[in-house]
């Protein structure tokens, strides 16, 4: 299973970092012993996985993942998302929208600029998202199927994005939108 190996980008973080589960017990105020107790792992395997002197098993995962309340691969994800990774922006336009957009794994966030009366009438396919639409600066119209809402600076709205949508920049605007990949859901 998982070993804290090298990781090529960079010459010394681990490519697994399990000293998450010490944040975790220690988020939960849980003692070596007590998650040793409900997991059935020993303290000394949890204490050398804490300080990365050893690799994990599947089912020593599975079994300390749900001490936490989450899945072993929940907590393999935790443990690998503490590296940093950067990505380049992609800019792009769209029906008079300018975008930059970001991906990471199951978020994908565009901050774009609008001139009063853009729209967008067909946005890009969306898998089965969330869409997030926070207005920075003037005011969108978004179209649903059954609603109409108008957004102003400082305002969010949050929708089923695999639903019928379009965008109107009713002034000069600046917005973030963010899709976040639903979980199992089809």
């Amino acid at each position: 299973m998982p070993t804290p190996k090298t990781n090529p980008d960079s010459e010394s973080a681990p490519l697994y970092d399990f000293g998450v589960l010490r944040a975790l017990r220690k988020r939960e105020s849980l003692t070596l012993e007590q998650v040793a107790e409900r997991s059935g792992v020993s303290v000394a395997v949890i204490s050398k996985l804490e300080r990365n002197q050893s690799s994990a098993e599947l089912e020593t995962l599975y079994r300390l993942a749900r001490v936490f309340g989450m899945s072993a691969a929940e907590l393999l994800g935790l443990a690998e998302a503490r590296l940093a990774h950067e990505v380049k922006a992609e800019g792009y336009e769209h029906d008079g929208f300018a975008f930059s957009r970001i991906t990471y794994g199951k978020a994908r966030v565009f901050y774009g600029r609008a001139v009063k009366g853009s729209r967008i009438t067909r946005p890009e396919m969306h898998h089965d998202d969330f869409e997030t639409c926070w207005v920075l600066k003037g005011k969108i119209r978004l179209n649903l199927p059954s609603e109409t809402r108008v957004i102003k600076a400082g305002r969010a709205l949050q929708f089923d994005a695999i639903l019928e949508h379009s965008y109107e920049a009713l002034e000069d605007s600046e917005l973030i939108l963010m899709h976040l990949r639903k979980e199992n859901r089809f």
